[in-house]
């Protein structure tokens, strides 16, 4: 059930509608209007309160299937993530995958693990909810105004929760700087909300702009801004959406995005550990030079920039390309080479953070091992951790 706030009259309590000219701001920020139309998203509203006990206070974010909100709860009086999924079976495998981890993963604590569900009735269906901690940025868009040691702390801690994960043998399957986010300082008890806002930006918001209206009322809203003094350096690893047991034979049901994802995922080889490693060491890179290593929005794309900076694929995966669109010969001719300026040398030299000399040499040593096409020639978690060159690397930086 979900209702409006007492101080809902009071509209300015609760952010500000955008003026038309902004409108096209908030929609980029947010989630494709369409699926509301559809009925795959729950329309909210801030101010709004879910089962006379979640108020709504801001938006996080959203993905293809989940809407993510601020709430405080009142009953316990404390700030938390509202997951609002889509219904179907990508909300019940991910509650299913949460309470997997929950029950074999020895060590949680760098993971995201639901506190709480439950089911918001909808147009002949109903949403799942997944109350989670209130987090803060994402590695994506947060992690270049960090330190060096911030970020070489954040590497490790990332590392931690993978093989927390994958000694329970769990496979993530979604490893990207989007699913590993930075912490948040909680507000004090009785914190009124305009000392939130003022720390976190106030709502700027729009009505759901819909071929016909929604079926409740919504807003599409811009994700908080939270003030540096909030953001905290530790490090958790969310998103256990595709997430299985090691060994579990699927059909191709979702991948990371392509510059994240292992090359042999393209080639009919089912995710496993080194798939995941693989998109570690793609968010390692970024933590290290300021940038994504390859690029790419669709397979062929990434493809092409880890040939230009790797070298050849395998020329044993030829006639196993499944990645969409037709391969490219030269992926697999072992008479060529990398591009000169796209190789891992010249990327490390072109570090937005300046590495010293030594740094830069123990970077490239891990990377190179790291994104070995081979999956079985990279390193495990365990392995990486105890490595003597990532030790040195994390040392340089006091850790």
């Amino acid at each position: 059930m979900a209702t409006r706030s007492d101080d809902a009259d009071c509209a300015s309590i609760w952010g500000d509608f955008v003026d038309s000219d902004d409108e096209c701001e908030v929609e980029d920020a947010s989630e494709p209007p369409e699926r509301y139309d559809k009925g795959l998203y729950y329309p909210i509203f801030i101010g709004e309160i879910l089962i006379n006990r979640y108020r709504i206070e801001h938006k996080l974010g959203h993905g293809g299937f989940s809407t993510v909100w601020m709430a405080h709860d009142m009953v316990r009086d404390v700030d938390v993530a509202l997951k609002i999924m889509t219904p179907g079976t990508s909300a019940e495998r991910e509650y299913a995958a949460q309470n997997m981890i929950a029950s074999e993963v020895q060590d949680t604590t760098r993971l995201l693990i639901y506190r709480d569900t439950f089911l918001l009735p909808a147009t002949n269906t109903e949403h799942r909810v997944l109350v989670f901690p209130l987090l803060g940025p994402s590695l994506r868009t947060h992690a270049a105004s960090m330190s060096v040691a911030a970020r070489m702390s954040s590497a490790k801690q990332l590392l931690q929760a993978i093989k927390a994960l994958h000694d329970a043998g769990v496979v993530h399957r979604d490893i990207n700087c989007s699913n590993a986010l930075y912490g948040l300082a909680p507000f004090e008890s009785g914190t009124e909300l305009a000392t939130k806002y003022k720390h976190l930006g106030r709502p700027q918001k729009m009505h759901i702009p819909t071929c016909k209206p929604t079926w409740k009322e919504g807003e599409l809203v811009m994700p908080i801004s939270p003030h540096e003094s909030l953001v905290q350096t530790t490090i958790t690893l969310a998103d256990f959406g595709l997430a299985v047991k090691s060994g579990t034979s699927l059909e191709r049901d979702g991948e990371p995005p392509p510059i994240y994802c292992a090359p042999e995922r393209f080639h009919g080889v089912e995710p496993g550990f080194e798939s995941d490693m693989w998109g570690y060491m793609c968010i390692f890179a970024n933590l290290c030079i300021g940038f994504n290593l390859f690029r790419g929005s669709i397979p062929r794309s990434a493809l092409d920039f880890m040939v230009k900076s790797l070298g050849p694929l395998p020329s044993t995966w030829r006639d196993f390309y499944d990645g969409g669109g037709q391969y490219d010969e030269s992926w697999y001719d072992q008479d060529s080479g990398p591009d000169s300026h796209q190789t891992l040398e010249a990327k490390i030299k072109r570090s937005r953070y300046g590495i010293s000399p030594v740094g830069r040499q123990l970077v490239l040593s891990i990377l190179q091992r790291g994104l070995a096409y081979n999956p079985e020639d990279r390193f495990s978690a365990g392995q990486l951790l105890e490595d003597a060159v990532f030790k040195e690397l994390m040392a340089l930086h006091g850790l």
